[in-house]
């Protein structure tokens, strides 16, 4: 039996401890992956998995092999493409990290892209909330959207610097009122993301030399046109943008929002622009890797796509708004 294909069965396994889960994802049956298992740990004379009826968990030495066996395996095949001299294209499976909303709506587009250019590598998207182990969870790399990474043990690669938005539906701003400045917005009902904004804090860049007289305007951090926070509160918060959307569209308040999300809202009518004269903190998108020294060929392939992908604003600028 082939070794190096008996540990990328037990990773599988051990990634998700499940003997049923990694069948599935392998495409083969239940009962070979058992007899991969079995063999490897015949073959290496330690035990690698502790298996009950209801569980399956790691011994010591299964857990130093799913640390060590995963970068084998990628060692393996940058030999190979070494080898290959980028003859062949690149294949194998890729793990791909991203949020819920973002991975649903604007990465599969660039997904099914690269698959037509790449059909040897499978691409196995998962939506997360983008705090995920990379390694614990066996993905080969992450999509995050942040104003600042705050992992530093990780590597990461800045794909795109996406604008933010403030936005409303017509019917809320004419019950309301249109905010004129900043420190309007403390007398509306705004909706904050709680990861992007634990403590209700909005920070925008823009022109407060020129906010009305007689308004308590935010405190100005770098001069008249530089920095200025200003602390909102509202009756709905939540750890993913899509839900704001939401609440906004039915015209529950005012939310913040990468532009690529609202885009098609505003440029519908459905959402307005609220203070476009002050610009929210943009955010980054980044690609996050494990802190491994050899990215697989079939990542480094994947990140050059992206790359050239996200140059093109088409996908997040704003058309024909005022």
């Amino acid at each position: 039996m082939d070794k190096l294909r008996a540990i990328e069965v037990f990773i599988e396994v051990a990634q998700g401890l499940s003997f049923s889960r990694a069948a599935q994802a392998l495409g083969m049956a239940r009962g070979n992956v058992t007899k991969h298992v079995a063999w490897l740990e015949q073959t290496m004379g330690v035990q690698l998995l502790t298996r009950t009826t209801k569980s399956v968990s790691l011994t010591e030495s299964g857990l130093a092999l799913l640390e060590n066996g995963r970068e084998l395996l990628d060692r393996v095949e940058g030999i190979e493409a070494a080898v290959r001299q980028s003859v062949n294209a690149p294949k194998g499976m890729l793990r791909v990290g991203a949020p819920p909303s973002f991975g649903a709506f604007h990465l599969v587009p660039v997904i099914t892209a690269f698959s037509k250019a790449h059909p040897d590598i499978q691409v196995v998207l998962y939506l997360d909330d983008g705090r995920s182990d990379l390694v614990a969870e066996g993905l080969d790399m992450s999509v995050r959207i942040a104003t600042a990474l705050k992992d530093t043990s990780q590597i990461a690669s800045r794909l795109a610097v996406v604008p933010q938005v403030l936005v409303a539906s017509p019917e809320y701003l004419e019950q309301r009122g249109h905010p004129e400045a900043i420190a309007d917005l403390a007398d509306h009902d705004c909706m904050v993301h709680a990861l992007k904004s634990p403590t209700n804090i909005w920070t925008f860049t823009g022109p407060y030399a020129d906010s009305p007289a007689g308004g308590a305007a935010p405190a100005i951090l770098q001069g008249s046109t530089g920095k200025a926070s200003v602390r909102v509160r509202g009756t709905i918060r939540a750890n993913y943008g899509e839900p704001l959307r939401h609440a906004a569209l039915l015209g529950h308040g005012i939310s913040m929002h990468p532009t690529y999300m609202v885009k098609q809202d505003i440029e519908a009518g459905r959402l307005q622009t609220v203070l476009p004269q002050y610009k929210p903190v943009g955010v980054d998108i980044y690609a996050v890797f494990p802190s491994r020294k050899n990215l697989p060929v079939r990542v480094r392939t994947f990140l050059d796509f992206l790359t050239e992908w996200f140059r093109t604003p088409d996908w997040h600028t704003l058309q024909n708004v005022p």
